[in-house]
Formats: structure tokens, C-alpha cells, sequence
């Protein structure tokens, strides 16, 4: 399959998943075992909120950078160079962007809002990934872009871009620029682009896996039926 296809085939496949394959699951034969599941920092904590979990998954390549608040010093980057970054990809992309401001600044940025997510789009971004706030959730919404969030609100003030494709962090989540994102309502998840076609494989398999098990445990009647069918899961072996 095309990396295109990859990347369509992974928007059937919830994030829950994408992460047993990629991690959570150490020793079964579907899990890639990428990274230590609860040492390392490869997908998000409970601090985020989905803003259209009606969309379903969506996976794309990461464009990161750091916003904070205006440095006099340093004005080197704007939203066009980000924008840049999405358009020369020329593929899917995943906006992934650290607010670094102020503690009592940080609750107010409402940084992401119409224009900005409308100018993404139109470069190939599918969503967005933050550990701040954003802001025209009504606008947005018809546009089929997808947020993550640590809330929203309505305004803000100035702010600057910082830093632009370097390694970052959000909400328990290390990403660097070319990663592959993947995100629902869950969360979002991400692992190394080279490593795009084992996890669509694995997932695709791990998921017949699981659905045939919980369709035979939905008709299953007592704890005899529930033990034969889980015979041999993880959640039947003893510690």
C-alpha cells in the first residue's frame, strides 16, 4: 500500500488501538513493543478535550513549534513559515503546538481560532494538537478539522511563534517533526513514520482479534462462558 493509503486505512481505527499495537500490550504478538508503555512520553494524558469526536480518527504527519509571548529579540518566525512547513510536505499533517506562556497568562490563549485553522487546511493540516486552549469552536466546526485541547476560550493577546520543527511536548505526549500522529476522542498517539505499515497491519489484525472476542462475550451468560472465551487473554493470566 501507498503511504496515502496507510494513512487512509488508519482513520478506521480508533487511537485506543493504534496504541495497544504500538506499546500498551508488551509481550503479545501483535504489539511492536516501540516504546516502554509507561516510562516514555509517546501519547497524551487525560488533561486534553476533543472538540468533534463525531469525526472519527485522523492521522497525519507532525508539524511542531512553541508559542509563547512576544520576545522584542527574536521575531523569526510567523504563521506562514508553519504553513510552509505543511505545504511542502504534501501530505497529510497533524498540527502539534506547545504553549509555553506565563502561569497567569496560560488559561487565556485562545490561540488557534478560524483564520489560522482555515490557512492550515488549505495546507494539508487535518488537526491540531495542543496543551493550551483555542478558541471559534462554532466557525471551526463545519470545517472538518479536528482539535485537541486543554480547553478554550474566547480571546487573547499578542503572541509569537518561538521555535518551529523541533522536538516538543504536550500533555505527556514527546513529538518531533515527521512523526505520525494519530487522534480521536481518546487522545492522540504518536510513533516513528518509518514504522507506518507495521502498525496499520498489526492494528487491522489486532481489531478482527478483539472484535470476534467481545462479540462472543456480549452473547456469553456466566463466568464459565467469560473464562473459556477469555482463555489465554492477558486479562485472564494471574501476576
Amino acid at each position: 500500500m501507498t503511504e496515502l493509503a496507510l494513512l487512509e486505512e488508519l482513520k478506521k481505527i480508533d487511537t485506543p488501538t493504534i496504541t495497544n499495537v504500538v506499546a500498551t500490550y508488551p509481550g503479545h504478538r501483535l504489539c511492536l513493543e516501540i516504546y516502554n508503555p509507561w516510562s516514555e512520553s509517546w501519547y497524551t494524558n487525560n488533561s486534553l478535550s476533543c472538540w468533534y469526536p463525531e469525526l472519527g480518527p485522523i492521522a497525519g504527519y507532525a508539524v511542531t513549534c512553541t508559542y509563547s509571548v512576544p520576545d522584542p529579540t527574536y521575531k523569526r518566525w510567523t504563521l506562514m513559515d508553519v504553513l510552509e512547513e505543511m505545504d511542502k510536505l504534501a501530505r497529510p499533517s497533524i498540527f502539534c503546538f506547545q504553549q509555553k506562556f506565563p502561569g497567569e497568562l496560560a488559561d487565556k490563549v485562545g490561540l488557534s481560532g478560524g483564520n489560522m485553522t482555515s490557512a492550515m487546511r488549505a495546507c494539508g493540516a487535518l488537526g491540531a494538537v495542543t496543551n493550551g486552549p483555542s478558541r471559534d469552536i462554532h466557525e471551526i466546526r463545519p470545517m472538518g478539522f479536528q482539535y485537541l485541547t486543554r480547553g478554550i476560550c474566547a480571546g487573547h493577546g499578542p503572541q509569537a511563534i518561538q521555535a518551529l520543527q523541533v522536538p516538543i511536548s504536550i500533555a505527556g505526549m514527546d513529538i518531533a517533526p515527521g512523526e505520525i500522529v494519530h487522534m480521536d476522542e481518546n487522545g492522540a498517539v504518536k510513533f516513528p513514520a518509518g514504522r507506518l505499515e507495521e502498525v496499520v497491519t498489526n492494528a487491522r489484525a489486532l481489531l478482527a482479534e478483539e472484535d470476534q472476542r467481545v462479540s462472543s462475550l456480549l452473547k456469553a451468560q456466566g463466568i464459565d462462558a467469560v473464562r473459556q472465551i477469555m482463555g489465554g487473554h492477558r486479562y485472564a493470566a494471574k501476576p
